[in-house]
């Protein structure tokens, strides 16, 4: 059984977990299997799964451009810049207008800009992730990495929720971009949440849940990409 798999992620879940879901679902024991690109647990979403002589071509879509869309929480911040993190509420916050937002988002959020990692992300420091380096209380630093916003539009916004979504170059990190634009507006942001709907021209729409899907559904969804 070699080919693809089109998987929304649940909320909750790890990349590990629907992997883990799969194996048993598929009765995997020797069978390769992986995915093109992590998903942190308080996302939900589209991840292509590789299963057998197909993990091999899973390059193809580590590269590959995403689209998401999340809400944002202006007035406070995370430590984990998500909702999942320990939040502090700003105080003596003034709500911000639209047309601010939208002008900040303009000027420094959209095209080629330099993004800092999340301390509690995945990136390795000397060989260590650097979520276990955080949760450790241990000091280290992580390098800017230059990421591409092909589009960041608003769709609604109500003081002190705004609901959005980007298209972006592979590696960008949607809740930096929310945190970074929290500290631009001088009023603290988080993400409150996000939904990965597209990796290249590969939609959400047409995928399965990993915990719901019986072992036909599975196989019937097998594909080459």
């Amino acid at each position: 059984m070699d080919g693809f798999l089109l998987i929304d992620k649940e909320k909750g879940m790890t990349s590990f977990d629907v992997i883990r879901v799969l194996k048993r679902r598929f009765n995997i024991k020797k069978l390769k299997i992986g995915h093109s690109g992590t998903l942190d647990p308080v996302a939900t979403g589209l991840m292509i799964i590789a299963v057998g002589k197909a993990t091999k071509m899973l390059g193809k879509f580590l590269g590959a451009d995403k689209t998401y869309i999340g809400t944002a929480k202006f007035g406070a911040v995370s430590d984990t810049y998500d909702s999942d993190g320990k939040i502090t509420e700003m105080s003596d916050i003034a709500p911000i207008s639209l047309d601010a937002i939208k002008k900040i988002v303009q000027e420094n959020f959209t095209g080629k800009i330099k993004q800092m990692p999340p301390k509690f992300s995945a990136k390795k420091v000397n060989g260590v992730r650097a979520y276990d380096l955080a949760r450790e209380g241990k000091e280290f630093i992580l390098e800017a990495k230059e990421v591409e916003v092909y589009s960041f539009e608003i769709s609604s916004f109500k003081w002190p929720y705004m609901e959005f979504s980007v298209k972006c170059s592979s590696g960008t990190y949607i809740r930096s971009l929310v945190h970074d634009l929290g500290q631009k507006l001088g009023v603290g942001a988080y993400m409150d949440s996000l939904r990965r709907t597209a990796i290249a021209d590969y939609s959400v729409d047409d995928a399965i849940k990993a915990d719901d899907a019986s072992l036909k559904d599975v196989a019937s969804s097998i594909r080459i990409l």
